[in-house]
């Protein structure tokens, strides 16, 4: 089942977050993730978000995801994203519609 990484970003070093984003397609592309959003200007449309960036990303599965975060490339570049932002990241199992999920919506 598809899986979505949520991460909200706070910015607190710009230069080493920039040397994160820097390597971060060399070692994102291995794990067959896809990049589906980041944006430093979002739009808020209700209540307060005290962030600067959202990232989204999809895996084909949790494993995917696991394999990609805890390799030792990314675990490298890893230290300077933690030092450049503070994170809140979630794992999101996607949506596989059923009959009855409709009938209950969201």
């Amino acid at each position: 089942m598809t899986v979505y990484a949520i991460a909200q970003l706070k910015m607190t070093d710009r230069a080493a977050y920039d040397r994160y984003q820097a390597r971060f397609f060399d070692v994102f592309k291995k794990y067959d993730g896809r990049l589906l959003a980041a944006d430093e200007h979002p739009r808020v449309l209700e209540g307060a978000w005290p962030h600067d960036k959202p990232v989204m990303m999809s895996f084909p599965d949790e494993a995917a995801f696991l394999a990609f975060s805890n390799s030792p490339e990314y675990e490298d570049i890893s230290r300077d994203r933690k030092a450049g932002a503070q994170a809140t990241v979630l794992l999101v199992k996607g949506f596989a519609p059923r009959l009855a999920d409709h009938q209950n919506g969201p």
